[in-house]
């Protein structure tokens, strides 16, 4: 009786029936009434059998809500006996969530759908009630549903912040336009006050993109910009990561020998000019106190080089070492820690019936190489952001000007809600060490002060890491990794959250890209990065990804945690003068309404007064700004 009356009033947003169920895939037979085109429901048309788009399946007291991922005619997908039954057109539905008529959707399914159940479109009515956003706080937008523009497209907060995220895309897909859009939103200062977002930004694009939103680091900074310098103090890292940057693998006699001078040189440190007030058996060479690297380099020197005035048996000082004495009056070689100066020691000298012996040193046959190591890099420009780090470099004593409490204030204090550090012109060796030791330095401060006021439980963090494959590979030992992976386990509890943008997903370690519980993926060309972010999703949703080579520019799919259900959406462009500077070079200039060139460049002029020598300088100092003033004049 039912049947015959649908037959009669056919509801006009009804597709077909529910021929197969398996798991969370649903088959569904359509109707031969329903059209192959548009279905008019309420004035509103709607594509029939569009992937990507979603339908509803009342049951019972709920609405079941799924998501089309295959379409097709002729022999559907399911047990060979049920080919003859389903006619010629059909579709496959994953199922996502359900909601009672016009209350709250909700992820998840209570109860599978029936054979037979019919199966309908969804509606801009039934999408405005899957689509609402929780609560008018805690839920950003950042576009609109694709399907339906008047619908704005939400992300929820807490689950976008904590449960990590991934935002990928081909180059040229809009991926720097949806980071800007998306952290625009998560820092609007009349909503969210106390906002603290950290971005790695590899390509200085992102420095003019938030404004006053942001306070921009530099190695090499430009103040007159209001650019601020990186400083990252060597002795805010762990004993294991300072090791491994400033002086690779040490192991044996010659680690023993350093960890007993770190410790030492931590003990006596006086941070911010006050000494420490830890009690001795607290301070571990792990414990972030300043010491001086300078001194402690020559120290270890000292150690291992010197000779002595008495053997190896008996009980060598440095009160018995014996150095070179040079100039008049003499005066003894000791070197200079600061300016990098070795101390000179006399050479051996063994004589039989002279008195004035000199003895090798009780270390001085083990290996050096780690002190080389350590004191190219302490010569090396490009590390004195985190060797010579400013106002909290050490002196010889160990005593700093400032301490931690205001560099976390520079880094992530309140008044501006986006740190960006610009990592463009730093070489990548360096940039890994550098992005893992500002990750570990951020995520160990929050960590051990997630009960206080300014710790990651009472205010979370989101780290954004763009460019992530070129510090996050798969094989990757190196610091950046390491920390990223444990904030990607353990963030999460301790409210520190990684946002990852790449443009090849596939590089990304999986580890790291398999914790991120949402998915803003743009247009992906490559097969092997759809496939990696296809396995990442929570989602069964296989066939909603490959739609991903043909996405718009500035298009996503957003699926995971922060969506109640999977969106095809439109990012919103951020307005003009706050969009990062990612666009491409132009070969050919676009002509403006008068005929000429709207810029000068490209390929299409003439070039007039070529000059490299800025060009050149610029390559030296390491920095694109360098030479500028040269060039235009």
């Amino acid at each position: 009786m039912l049947m015959h009356n649908s037959h009669i009033n056919p509801d006009p947003s009804r597709l077909g029936t529910v021929e197969d169920v398996n798991g969370s895939s649903v088959s569904v037979k359509l109707s031969e009434n329903t059209p192959g085109g548009l279905l008019f429901v309420n004035g509103e048309a709607y594509r029939v059998g569009q992937v990507g788009g979603f339908v509803r399946i009342p049951s019972g007291y709920v609405d079941l809500y799924g998501v089309i991922s295959q379409v097709g005619a002729g022999a559907a997908p399911g047990p060979a006996e049920l080919v003859p039954q389903f006619g010629n057109r059909w579709l496959r539905v994953e199922l996502v969530g359900q909601g009672r008529r016009g209350t709250k959707f909700e992820r998840g399914i209570a109860q599978y759908p029936s054979i037979g159940d019919s199966v309908h479109v969804v509606t801009e009515s039934d999408l405005k009630t899957v689509y609402a956003p929780g609560d008018d706080d805690g839920y950003v937008a950042v576009g609109r549903v694709a399907s339906a523009e008047s619908i704005r497209a939400y992300l929820d907060m807490n689950r976008l912040v904590t449960r990590h995220s991934a935002i990928v895309g081909s180059t040229g897909s809009g991926k720097s336009n949806a980071v800007a859009n998306i952290l625009g939103a998560v820092s609007d200062r009349s909503r969210f006050q106390a906002a603290r977002v950290v971005l790695f930004d590899l390509h200085g694009e992102y420095a003019k993109a938030f404004g006053d939103q942001a306070r921009v680091f530099r190695v090499g900074a430009d103040q007159t910009a209001g650019e601020m310098e990186l400083h990252i103090p060597f002795w805010a890292l762990t004993a294991e990561e300072f090791i491994s940057i400033s002086m690779g693998a040490v192991t044996g006699t010659q680690l023993v020998l350093l960890q007993e001078k770190l410790l030492a040189s931590k003990r006596a440190s006086k941070t911010g000019g006050v000494p420490h007030g830890l009690p001795e058996i607290n301070v571990t060479i792990d414990t972030p106190l300043p010491f001086s690297v300078y001194q402690l380099w020559h120290d270890l020197y000292s150690l291992h080089c010197a000779s002595h005035s008495v053997s190896r048996n008996q009980n060598q000082t440095e009160a018995t070492r014996t150095y070179q004495e040079d100039g008049a009056p003499p005066v003894k070689q000791i070197g200079n820690a600061d300016l990098l100066v070795r101390p000179k020691f006399r050479p051996l000298k063994d004589e039989k019936n002279d008195a004035d012996k000199v003895y090798a040193g009780l270390y001085s046959d083990l290996p050096r190489t780690h002190l080389d190591s350590l004191e190219s890099k302490l010569r090396d420009p490009r590390m004195q952001f985190l060797f010579r780090p400013g106002q909290w470099a050490p002196d010889k004593d160990g005593v700093t000007a400032a301490d931690l409490d205001a560099l976390l204030e520079s880094w992530i204090g309140a008044d501006t809600p986006i740190s960006v550090f610009d990592l463009s012109g730093i070489p990548t060796a360096v940039v890994d060490d550098l992005v893992g030791a500002v990750l570990r330095i951020l995520y160990d401060s929050l960590f051990w002060g997630r009960l206080k006021q300014e710790g990651g439980r009472k205010r979370p963090l989101l780290a954004v890491l763009e460019e992530a494959h070129v510090y996050l590979g798969a094989q990757s030992k190196n610091r950046a990794s390491i920390a990223a992976k444990r904030i990607a386990k353990e963030g999460r509890k301790y409210g520190v959250g990684l946002m990852l943008v790449s443009q090849r997903p596939s590089e990304v370690d999986t580890t790291i890209l398999s914790q991120c519980g949402t998915v803003v993926a743009l247009r992906l060309t490559n097969d092997s990065d759809r496939s990696q972010v296809t396995s990442c999703a929570s989602d069964n949703l296989k066939g909603l990804f490959s739609m991903l080579p043909v996405l718009r520019t500035g298009e996503a799919l957003i699926v995971g945690e922060a969506v109640n259900m999977p969106i095809r959406a439109v990012i919103d462009r951020p307005p003009e003068g706050k969009r990062p500077e990612s666009d491409d070079p132009e070969v050919v200039v676009p002509k403006g309404s008068d005929g000429k060139r709207i810029r000068q460049g490209g390929w299409t002029e003439p070039v007039l007064g070529e000059d490299y020598k800025p060009l050149v300088e610029a390559w030296r100092k390491q920095d694109p700004q360098a030479g500028t003033n040269v060039g235009n004049t």
